[in-house]
């Protein structure tokens, strides 16, 4: 598998982490320096994120990824995937909202970690 659709792959389990409720899974693609910006501007450490996605704060789904881009750069890659995502957040209504998601990740030990995500739509 080449290092591309490695990092794809992490995005991919990113998503179903989130739609599973898996906190393990999601501390082993997160990098523990792991930083999300919501598309409030909100920004929460790993911890907060994972804890938010297992007491449901963030409540997502189902996704259907629409397109994901990867442009490497030798041990750093930066990821932009867009998907379809339903969800409820912070209390809000269900919907499905049109998530662009900007990553940044970082091979360690011939592993891929996914250090920061910044949310919006497109």
């Amino acid at each position: 598998m080449s290092d591309k659709d490695k990092i794809r792959n992490r995005y991919i389990q990113m998503y179903q982490g989130m739609t599973e409720k898996d906190g393990e899974l999601l501390e082993n693609v997160l990098h523990p320096d792991f930083v999300l910006m919501h598309m409030t501007g909100m920004c929460q450490t790993k911890e907060e994120f994972i804890q938010a996605v297992q007491n449901g704060t963030l409540n997502y789904d189902s996704v259907r990824h629409r397109s994901i881009d990867v442009r490497l750069h030798e041990n750093e890659a930066e990821l932009t995937g867009k998907s379809l995502v339903h969800a409820s957040v912070f209390g809000g209504r269900w919907n499905t909202w049109r998530l662009q998601i900007n990553c940044s990740l970082k091979k360690e030990n011939n592993i891929w970690m996914i250090t920061s995500a910044k949310a919006s739509t497109f």
